[in-house]
């Protein structure tokens, strides 16, 4: 059986980045499914936007949790389910159902303000 290799994140940080993803990257049967958790420290933030970077080096964008809640984009390639908090100390987990192997891919979070939704 072919394995599928995910990478969820490169693990690019800077002194003053205080955002965490795990796990760094996985192999995984078709399927299965994939767990990523985001979780940060940063005061006043509590949007994670979940993206998926496609073969040609685009940006998909997959959806986001606003504190608790969860807003999943329609019409995705890609059946996802996300849970958790965005949250500062909380965590947000975006699940990958069903892998294929369109599945195999860069997924990575990332925080936004609230002045910028």
């Amino acid at each position: 059986m072919r394995q599928l290799f995910l990478l969820f994140n490169t693990k690019r940080k800077l002194a003053h980045d205080k955002v965490d993803q795990n796990p760094p990257n996985m192999y995984k049967n078709p399927g299965e499914a994939a767990k990523i958790s985001c979780s940060h420290s940063i005061d006043n933030y509590d949007r994670i936007l979940w993206y998926k970077q496609l073969e040609n080096r685009q940006l998909q964008f997959l959806g986001y949790m606003l504190a608790g809640s969860k807003f999943p984009e329609k019409g995705l390639d890609v059946d996802i389910e996300m849970e958790g908090s965005a949250d500062k100390g909380e965590t947000c987990t975006l699940t990958i159902n069903s892998l294929s192997v369109s599945s195999s891919a860069v997924y990575f979070c990332s925080l936004i303000s609230d002045g910028f939704f």
